[in-house]
C-alpha cells in the first residue's frame, strides 16, 4: 500500500507530505497506480522548489520522499501541495485499497 501523510499547521496550511510504498495493483514496471503517484508527487516537489521557488526542504530515499515548506514559504507550496493531496485521493478512488491518504495536524 502506498502511504500518503500531508501535515497540516494549525492555520489550515499544508506545510509538507511524505509519501512512501508500493500500491501492489502490478509487477514492477507495469503498475500503474505506482506510476501515477510517483508522478504527480515528483511533479509536485519540481514545482514546489524549481518552478516557484518556494523554501522547501525535500528528501528522497529508496521508498520515500518527503516535502516540508519552510517558514519563508510565500503561500503557493501549500496550494501545490494541496493539488497534490486532492489528486492522490482521486487516485485512491480509482485503485481501492492501494492508497491511503491521511492528513495529520501539526504544531506551527
Amino acid at each position: 500500500m502506498i502511504i500518503a501523510d500531508f501535515f497540516k499547521a494549525s492555520d489550515n496550511k499544508l506545510k509538507g507530505f511524505s509519501v512512501s510504498g508500493h500500491s501492489m495493483t502490478a509487477e514492477s514496471g507495469f503498475d500503474i497506480c505506482c506510476a501515477s503517484v510517483s508522478s504527480a508527487v515528483m511533479l509536485t516537489a519540481n514545482l514546489v522548489t524549481d518552478a516557484f521557488k518556494e523554501d522547501a526542504n525535500v528528501k528522497v530515499s529508496d521508498n520515500e520522499i518527503k516535502l516540508k515548506l519552510g517558514k519563508d514559504a510565500e503561500g503557493t507550496g501549500d496550494k501545490l501541495v494541496l493539488g497534490l493531496l486532492e489528486h492522490l485521493y482521486f487516485i485512491g478512488e480509482q485503485f481501492p485499497g492501494a492508497v491511503k491518504v491521511s492528513v495529520i495536524e501539526i504544531d506551527g
